[in-house]
């Protein structure tokens, strides 16, 4: 089947701090031509309109925003019902809530069940892409890319790796993990679009054994992802340094076993050190900015612009559930208030580079995903700027002015906000 998407085309070419206006490119009625679950033509709606097979469908958007889907890039699905927990930081948070949570993902109809759960609501949401922790029971992954390859999303995940600090029932032990992981990698990274981040949840839940493990299957299988913990709260990289008294700071216990590199997404990442820093730019490494997670439990303000000069790649992400909303578009939001906390600047623009091309350069996708040009996948999002009669009044004075629109949608828009969402060309949220 043709499909042919008509609307206000927005895609990133670059990052607008640094391209300008030649970061992207905007067509005020532009179309988009789908087979396959694949973009096989973008231009002007009378162009694309005029060459259109006879049988092509064609779901009009106009006066809509048309973007590639957005990309999350920290994620963990097992946590759905204890979002919103009240109080607590980080570790104490995890305790009372996360792991009594997590220990129920050893039944598989209720991993099935948050899976479905869990992609239906990013698909609300206008996200198409994330990486995901399943739980520490290879039947919580094995539900979750069971799930998502019968949407055919392209999704990465892993099972965390977890033998000690935490309930008997959560922990495996460094040979298990590794065999369970490898198992779950083989089957699933590359299966569709199906990738796999080897994930030990962060160093106070893993031994040094079960690092080295974890070192041996990223080497063992270079494509994979890596995803872990880093630098959130004060009193994790204290306990982190009372466990690994040999470690020069928190980085160098993933260093030595070989876990930093271009495919590693950190999550948080707010107290870096110097050394941490430059060590993370110089192996590509990726920092994942949490904002509404952070803010929540009191973690601490991203230093966006300080890691950026620095040459550190950085990502943005929701965190759920210790993050409050499923919705980048909110996330964006908290990263504004957050980063102005810091006298940090960031426009609108850069902020939807963020949640597009950016987080698919972040993740190693761009070759796939994250921009609309020919021969990319068709994950993509479609915005409505006047959902709601508050945001609808505002758009009143915006008088035409897209980065003004742009920023009315990340500052008040949300899951009503996103009129549709196409998974691979299909539609993904009820209309």
């Amino acid at each position: 089947m043709t499909r042919i998407l008509r609307g206000r085309l927005l895609s990133f070419k670059d990052s607008p701090r640094r391209a300008g206006a030649a970061a992207y490119r905007y067509l005020e009625d532009g179309a988009l031509r789908i087979e396959a679950g694949c973009i096989v033509e973008v231009g002007e709606a009378r162009d694309i309109m005029a060459r259109a097979p006879a049988q092509a469908v064609v779901d009009d958007h106009s006066g809509r925003l048309i973007l590639p889907g957005f990309i999350d890039t920290h994620i963990h699905y097992p946590q759905t019902r204890v979002i919103g927990s009240y109080g607590e930081q980080l570790l104490e948070w995890l305790q009372k809530y996360t792991f009594v949570e997590e220990q129920k993902f050893a039944d598989p109809a209720r991993a099935a069940a948050v899976a479905s759960f869990f992609l239906d609501e990013l698909a609300r949401q206008g996200t198409t892409t994330a990486m995901v922790y399943c739980a520490v029971q290879p039947e919580s992954a094995e539900a979750f890319f069971t799930e998502a390859e019968r949407r055919n999303a392209r999704m990465i995940a892993g099972k965390v790796m977890m033998d000690r600090n935490a309930p008997p029932a959560l922990t495996d032990d460094p040979q298990r993990g590794y065999d369970e992981s490898k198992a779950l990698l083989t089957k699933w990274h590359g299966r569709g679009r199906l990738g796999y981040a080897i994930s030990p949840r962060f160093a106070i839940t893993s031994t040094p054994a079960q690092l080295e493990a974890a070192g041996a299957l990223a080497r063992e299988f270079p494509d994979a992802h890596v995803q872990t913990h880093l630098s959130e709260n004060a009193a994790e990289i204290a306990m982190t340094k009372s466990l690994y008294p040999e470690a020069r700071d928190y980085l160098d216990v993933y260093e030595r076993v070989g876990l930093v590199g271009p495919k590693s997404v950190f999550g948080h990442c707010i107290h870096l050190e110097p050394r941490e820093i430059a060590s993370l730019a110089r192996h590509r490494g990726v920092a994942a900015f949490c904002p509404t997670s952070n803010l929540f439990l009191g973690s601490g303000l991203f230093d966006e612009a300080g890691l950026d000069a620095a040459g550190v790649r950085v990502a943005l992400a929701t965190d759920v559930g210790a993050g409050t909303s499923y919705s980048m578009l909110q996330t964006a939001n908290e990263a504004y208030k957050a980063l102005q906390l810091r006298r940090q600047s960031w426009p609108a623009l850069q902020a939807f580079y963020q949640l597009t091309q950016g987080n698919a350069r972040a993740l190693g996708l761009e070759d796939r995903i994250g921009a609309l040009e020919p021969g990319l996948e068709a994950d993509i999002v479609v915005l409505n700027s006047r959902a709601t009669p508050a945001m609808a009044h505002r758009m009143e004075s915006v008088d035409g002015d897209l980065k003004e629109e742009l920023f009315v949608l990340m500052t008040m828009g949300d899951d009503r906000s996103v009129a549709q969402t196409y998974v691979a060309g299909e539609k993904a949220k009820p209309d």
